[in-house]
């Protein structure tokens, strides 16, 4: 019998895993949200009270961290329907007790098999089209989804419950409903236009002519009964039956209204796209810092090599010594020249050979590291550095190169699981845009992701993010887990597009290097540097550290997502493992609206 495993009566096993009715029927209020909470037993945080709780009740009722990661997963798709859903994909990072290792599953969404090189041409200019919102919102955006691959895999390896279990609360939270916050009612403003270009769009999210009212009730009966189909048949519905089919209809023939002035490009996706889909096991990436084992993902996501890069890069000194000023000038300096590298070296492993072992070696940070001035920002973008011949030794001179183009949007989510046998889940999963293709399947209540707009829109032989046939696009999700003498010390992950990566890294320097615990670390201001000119970051920091950075030479400048109007970086949670068992649980206090940190025993 596996750890963790439990069993329970059908009957109790429906309670125990039933969410309680939204707090909204009674108070009008949903339930508290707690950026922090510290106890033993087990934890669940993410970015949604209600997902968060439907964690814990799997963990307080004998499931373990994947059972509980699904479940919360699941419960995100109901909550955060524009971040996340069982239209699009991500990738999921276990740490499993037992054995002391961790593993690894890509579910990253994949181009169909006719995907044209040319797909993002408009043919009537022979341009690209314009990023936003004209081919974020189309039919040639979607990628084969590969969210529920994700969960029936990672279940069937190491979880102790049924698909059908993991996905009832979710299907009841559904049909229930939850009380909308400021956050979902901005982000259906937010894509006004482009759900009124799809016709089941317009009709679950623009009702009555206005967006849902924060402090209303909203349910989605038609997700709920595809969450009930999926818990009587399995994945096969989707990948090889009736809902796959119409995924592929609306792929291939969006459902718009007659009175939208998008162009909707339409895919190629067609049933066989869906059915030869597979979540894959991949190694993760490994690289030690400060005596800690970091563990990330692997490509098809940059993420775990260019966070790993950066590390080995920051180890050459000791931030500990330094001024917080000097500490985020390397930080900063470090991201830049992993960026350098993940652009020139990083895609899908499939059809790009990606020298992983050379992107995490120290004796390849070493060199890179000779760049860093400690009195003076490099000029950039910097120049990739060469896998093919580096002794860690500090060449002559500086070069500079032109930056990668990135289009990957900042609206995904992250949960972090631990349960008490000590098995850590860290999961990001995403649609891409903020509401993916603007795509609801009709009749089916949840959106279609628009990922392969995460490729590179012009088609280029040389860049690794090019655009190929069954290719998963460069992801920058990075879940990363940090182990400590073959035990858990610190799992953290974050939403972002490609500042991912830097939040992530920073979340870790400020935690292990600068003295933080890991909620001061999460709350603490932000700034994103990707190998681009300016050092881009949240208010906070460019006025506590904007005056002291510019005076190294950084040009920093106020992060302004332009797709939803706010200068935020990320939405992060982790869970810092202490001692006596002790687990910190920690998500944002105020970004996205503030998150929902739990632990099963709490402890004051």
């Amino acid at each position: 019998m596996r750890l963790g495993i439990v069993v329970l009566s059908a009957a109790l096993a429906s309670v125990a895993l039933a969410p309680a009715a939204p707090a909204s029927a009674m108070s009008g209020d949903g339930p508290p949200r707690r950026a922090t909470a510290v106890g033993t037993g087990g934890a669940v945080t993410s970015v949604d009270p209600y997902a968060s709780r439907v964690g814990l009740r799997v963990l307080r009722h004998g499931g373990n961290a994947v059972d509980a990661a699904v479940a919360t997963a699941a419960a995100l798709g109901v909550t955060e329907p524009f971040s996340s859903g069982i239209g699009g994909g991500g990738y999921f990072v276990y740490h499993d007790a037992r054995s002391g290792t961790v593993r690894t599953i890509d579910g990253r969404e994949t181009a169909p098999a006719a995907m044209r090189h040319d797909a993002f041409i408009d043919p009537s200019t022979g341009e690209p089209y314009n990023f936003s919102p004209e081919l974020v919102t189309s039919g040639v955006s979607v990628g084969v989804p590969g969210t529920l691959a994700t969960w029936e895999r990672a279940l069937q390896r190491w979880g102790s419950r049924s698909l059908a279990q993991s996905l009832r609360p979710a299907a009841r939270l559904a049909d229930r409903g939850f009380v909308v916050d400021r956050t979902f009612h901005d982000q259906v403003v937010q894509n006004e236009r482009r759900f009124k270009a799809f016709v089941p769009s317009r009709a679950l999210y623009w009702r009555d002519g206005h967006a849902p009212r924060v402090g209303s009730t909203f349910r989605n009966p038609d997700l709920a009964d595809t969450y009930r189909l999926l818990m009587r048949k399995g994945t096969r519905p989707f990948y090889r039956g009736a809902l796959g089919r119409e995924v592929v209809r609306a792929v291939r023939r969006p459902p718009t209204t007659r009175n939208t002035t998008l162009p909707v490009p339409r895919g190629s996706m067609v049933r066989r796209d869906l059915a030869r889909y597979r979540a894959l096991d991949r190694r993760p990436t490994h690289s030690d810092y400060r005596g800690l084992d970091v563990y990330g993902m692997a490509p098809s996501s940059s993420g775990g090599s260019t966070v790993g890069e950066a590390l080995d890069i920051l180890e050459r000194g000791d931030l500990s010594r330094m001024s917080r000023v000097q500490a985020l000038h390397r930080y900063l300096e470090a991201s830049a020249l992993a960026f350098a590298d993940r652009g020139a070296y990083v895609g899908d492993p499939a059809f790009v050979r990606v020298p992983l072992r050379d992107l995490l070696s120290d004796r390849f940070a070493a060199e890179r590291a000779c760049a860093i001035d400690p009195d003076q920002a490099m000029e950039k973008p910097v120049e990739a550095g060469d896998v093919t011949s580096y002794d860690g030794r500090c060449p002559a001179g500086r070069s500079t190169a032109t930056t990668t183009n990135d289009t990957e949007n900042t609206q995904t989510t992250n949960l972090t699981v631990a349960d008490r046998w000590g098995n850590v889940v860290e999961y990001t999963l995403t649609i891409e845009q903020t509401g993916g293709s603007g795509i609801v399947v009709p009749g089916r209540g949840f959106l279609l992701n628009n990922e392969l707009t995460d490729f590179t829109a012009v088609y280029d032989k040389a860049d690794p993010n090019r655009i190929e046939p069954l290719k998963r696009p460069r992801s920058s999700m990075s879940p990363t887990i940090l182990l400590r003498h073959g035990r858990p010390y610190l799992a953290v992950g974050s939403p972002g597009g490609s500042t991912i990566i830097t939040t992530v890294l920073q979340v870790l320097v400020d935690r292990i290097d600068l003295g933080m615990s890991l909620p001061q670390a999460i709350a603490a201001p932000r700034a994103t540097q990707r190998n681009t000119p300016q050092d881009l970051a949240e208010p906070g920091f460019v006025q506590r550290y904007g005056d002291a950075l510019r005076a190294l030479g950084h040009d920093v400048q106020v992060y302004d997502d332009v797709f939803t109007g706010t200068h935020e970086i990320g939405a992060a949670t982790g869970i810092d493992f202490g001692p006596g068992r002790r687990l910190t649980a920690a998500a944002e206090p105020t970004r996205r609206g503030g998150g929902s940190a739990l632990v099963v025993h709490p402890r004051r």
